[in-house]
């Protein structure tokens, strides 16, 4: 009997837990601070187990990593780097669905000296993407060819019938999270240049794009881009690109909310029991006018601009208490989006990856006189929709990856050590395979290209 250690019970866990729980050799041990929802992930399987455990207590987790054959963290990132330690210790594989650190990169000596693998960035993205990218890049270097143009494109969305906000959004993980991501710096290459974009304007360098020929949103570009280039052995690549999608809506309103400066302060605050959204909205725009008056002065914008319908949607503008005790401008901005942008019973959300590749192959010198090289559009889409009542699609593309890789790896059918991201055949080939079984599949399309 293999023994499975799930650190966290988040909105992504069940779909692994129980992938896992149907595997007849496999216990699984659920443990987080609230252990009702650890118990609701196991729901009473007879090789499943819910216990409490608050991450900082280090003599309980270093316990339960210890009794376990593999240790999965799906706690914050900011928590891996401790698990890791512990597994360090005791000699445990360790599986993460986070982007890898520094400090965890740093351990990858340590762990291929003890034989250990230490899997990250195994869910959706990063994930999914790596994978499905690394497929078509090989492919195409297999064929001789080259990626001259490589753009990567994800985002979780409410289903087209649930789309029912003005913001176009509904929470399928994190709520802090999706908020923080929006403060993040970017760099991307484009056409050969290298562009710079900083978090304060993150939300205004955004354009349309279309996906599938069915669906139009709006791109924004996704962190840095430009490790990928060697990550993916895109050496000479002309155009670097990750995005995130969203619907039409969000960006405007989060780049007037950036422009406030209100995701530039993340201090905690205190005695917040009386404050009101209109209270908090005024503290960054000040005047002697109504604070619609001032926020559109402030922001250059006519008091009829959508922001501002918005604005109001999410209750920026009332005077009932927020209902926080403390917490950052990011835990409020959180909280009154999360009142508001919650699925609804039987709701369905979607997940959306998107690939464009330009690829260029060499052309015969029998078929001169002709193009020095033919250029080929390729497009790979990945459209998941979460199941009504049941899992949602974001829970099963983060989680099913991580799942499918800690079986291979307690079966012995992932033999690599040390710190590792799902670049590598070895571990893209059957995890892309499993995930086609499980009806998650991207699929692949040649397009012209102009």
């Amino acid at each position: 009997m293999k023994r499975i250690l799930v650190l966290g019970a988040g909105l992504v866990s069940r779909p692994m837990v129980r992938y896992l729980l149907d595997v007849p050799d496999f216990e699984v041990t659920v443990a987080t601070r609230t252990v009702s929802k650890a118990q609701e992930l196991v729901a009473a399987h007879p090789r499943g187990k819910a216990i409490p455990l608050l991450v900082d207590d280090e003599a309980a987790l270093g316990r339960l990593v210890g009794e376990c054959d593999l240790a999965v963290s799906l706690l914050p990132y900011t928590y891996h780097v401790k698990v890791a330690n512990h597994c360090l210790k005791h000699r445990k594989p360790l599986v993460t669905t986070s982007y890898v650190s520094d400090a965890m990169r740093a351990l990858d000596g340590q762990a291929k000296a003890a034989g250990l693998i230490f899997l990250n960035e195994i869910g959706l993205d990063p994930g999914i993407d790596h994978m499905s990218a690394m497929k078509i890049i090989h492919d195409v270097q297999k064929a001789g060819g080259k990626v001259a143009s490589f753009e990567s494109y994800c985002g979780g969305l409410p289903a087209p019938e649930a789309n029912d906000n003005p913001l176009g959004y509904k929470f399928s993980w994190s709520p802090k999270g999706v908020v923080m991501a929006g403060r993040n710096d970017a760099r991307y290459l484009k056409d050969g240049k290298e562009v710079f974009v900083p978090g304060a304007d993150l939300f205004g360098h955004r354009w349309p794009l279309k996906v599938a020929d069915a669906f139009e949103f709006e791109a924004y570009p996704n962190r840095n881009s430009l490790p990928y280039i060697e990550l993916y052995g895109l050496a000479g690549v002309k155009t670097m690109l990750r995005g995130t999608l969203r619907n039409f809506g969000w960006c405007a309103t989060l780049k007037a909310i950036a422009d406030l400066g209100i995701l530039k302060d993340d201090s905690v605050r205190t005695g917040l029991g009386k404050l009101t959204p209109a209270a908090w909205l005024r503290q960054y725009a000040p005047g002697s006018g109504t604070l619609r008056q001032d926020v559109a002065a402030k922001l250059g914008l006519k008091d009829g601009d959508p922001v501002f319908e918005r604005f109001g949607w999410l209750g920026l503008f009332d005077e009932k208490p927020i209902d926080l005790q403390e917490g950052s401008n990011l835990d409020i901005l959180a909280k009154q989006m999360l009142d508001r942008m919650t699925f609804k019973p039987r709701e369905r959300d979607m997940v959306v990856l998107h690939h464009e590749f330009v690829a260029e192959y060499p052309v015969a010198k029998s078929q001169v006189p002709s193009p020095k090289s033919k250029v080929e559009g390729i497009h790979s889409t990945l459209i998941a929709f979460g199941e009504p009542g049941g899992d949602s699609a974001m829970a099963r593309t983060v989680s099913l990856p991580a799942a499918i890789a800690v079986r291979m790896i307690l079966q012995d059918e992932l033999k690599l050590t040390g710190v590792q991201i799902p670049v590598v055949p070895e571990i893209y080939e059957p995890v892309l395979a499993e995930l086609t079984r499980l009806g998650i599949e991207c699929k692949e399309r040649t397009v012209p290209t102009s």
